[in-house]
């Protein structure tokens, strides 16, 4: 995910801001619904970026110490 620095009058700041508080949303999750609506994203870059997302997780997530799989994990507490 990229991250973009916009710098605005306050007074066009404040009014963004309102408009998202509107909506029950905070800005930044505004503003992704924008540009949603304006720049869709497509099925397979979709893909891409969860399959990326995934692996970052997957990277920082420690193995566990018993060995268990996340399957082990489902059918003990199926028990």
């Amino acid at each position: 995910m990229t991250t973009v620095t916009i710098h605005l009058p306050d007074q066009q700041a404040e009014a963004l801001q309102a408009k998202a508080t509107a909506e029950g949303l905070t800005l930044e999750h505004w503003f992704q619904k924008i540009a949603e609506r304006e720049a869709p994203i497509a099925p397979g870059e979709r893909a891409r970026a969860a399959a990326a997302r995934i692996r970052e997780i997957q990277q920082r997530t420690k193995p566990d110490p018993e060995g268990w799989t996340i399957r082990y994990y489902i059918d003990y507490g199926r028990r």
